[in-house]
């Protein structure tokens, strides 16, 4: 008989395994050239003129929403530059039907959704009308509780799939959303359930002032999905298609019925966390904002359709121009609508008001009415 064979005990080697087999997938590097043209996705030329219509009408959306936010015409706001083919490219890959959980700077996302924009600009303000979702936007309210929706993901997805549905739920959430509790008991009861969900973890570097490097140990953090029993893949958070073709691949499997999948995006916020009194130049430093800003994505994808004759200065300036003028009349419809009153949240709270706050709606009201 041959001599038995025994295993070296040696845990931390078998970390070291799994972190290095974490490899960030990219189809376009930071020049805008294709260095994976075996994963090139199968979009037409007007679906990649689509998807960079998207992204610069976001980028002004971006810059006029901190315009305002400083006018003090909008509320709570958390600038999404640099984030864009990480939101609008995973969003790209999606249908009309499926769900979209939002985290509080994923108000792109359900906006092209369906989301009405001057909506958009409501829930900002803390206006009730702003979370009036219209029939048949799969889409809920922005979470601000930060990991939640991670939960709430895993049991919309359930439904989904008790329900027979070919859909999926897909939620967002930071590096610094990554550790909370909500995060993990999300991503492992939809692995355990075998859900149809896609978790998003947006890695921007920074959650608020704390960076990745002091948030967690673990070399990525895509890898913690692995702990969960779903396949997790890190990507070029800066790179459209690569999103795009991860998020793609992440929906098929879904909908086929082999559960859900965590996507880990390399991006950067170029802005502050919100509008809310952060000062990003407390904790970045110019050398950070400079690396990053190379690696912009819509200077990335733009090189890349104009290479293919898809896109020209021409082109963008009429999608710059059609923004600023649909951001005026949807900021100009916000204002026209009534301002919200105590009574309204006394009476959107519950269907049949207890005691205490019958008296005091009709206080109000009374006030109110004056």
């Amino acid at each position: 008989m041959g001599e038995k064979k025994t295993k070296v005990f040696n845990p931390a080697a078998t970390l070291n395994e799994i972190e290095n087999k974490f490899e960030m997938f990219q189809i376009l590097n930071e020049k805008g050239e294709v260095v994976n043209k075996d994963a090139l996705p199968d979009l037409s030329d007007e679906e990649l003129v689509e998807l960079m219509t998207r992204m610069v009408y976001t980028r002004i959306l971006d810059q006029r929403s901190i315009s305002l936010n400083r006018q003090g015409r909008l509320g709570f706001y958390a600038p999404t530059a640099g984030q864009e083919a990480s939101q609008l490219a995973s969003h790209f890959a999606l249908e009309k039907d499926d769900w979209i959980l939002p985290g509080y700077r994923d108000v792109p996302q359900i906006v092209w959704h369906g989301l009405p924009l001057w909506k958009a600009f409501l829930f900002s303000r803390g206006h009730f009308v702003g979370n009036q979702i219209p029939e048949g936007v799969n889409v809920v309210p922005p979470q601000i509780i930060i990991g939640a929706q991670y939960v709430q993901t895993a049991g919309v997805a359930l439904g989904l799939k008790k329900r027979g549905s070919k859909t999926v739920a897909i939620t967002y959430t930071g590096d610094g959303g990554s550790s909370q509790g909500d995060f993990y008991e999300g991503i492992n009861f939809a692995g355990a359930q075998k859900t149809p969900a896609i978790f998003i973890v947006q890695n921007n570097q920074f959650a608020i002032s704390t960076p990745r490097e002091v948030q967690t140990a673990a070399k990525t953090i895509a890898q913690k999905g692995i702990a969960a029993g779903i396949p997790s893949t890190l990507v070029d958070g800066m790179d459209a298609l690569a999103v795009y073709v991860a998020t793609k691949d992440a929906r098929d499997r879904a909908v086929r019925g082999d559960g859900p999948s965590l996507i880990e995006t390399m991006c950067y916020r170029y802005g502050p966390h919100t509008m809310s009194g952060d000062d990003p130049t407390r904790y970045r430093t110019s050398d950070i904002d400079n690396e990053w800003a190379a690696k912009d994505p819509i200077v990335r994808f733009r090189i890349f359709l104009e290479g293919k004759g898809l896109w020209n200065e021409q082109k963008e300036t009429e999608v710059i121009e059609r923004a600023k003028e649909e951001i005026k009349e949807a900021i100009k419809k916000a204002d026209e609508t009534p301002k919200q009153k105590v009574s309204d949240l006394i009476s959107n709270m519950f269907e049949e008001l207890p005691h205490n706050l019958k008296e005091q709606y009709e206080i109000f009201k009374a006030k109110e009415s004056k």
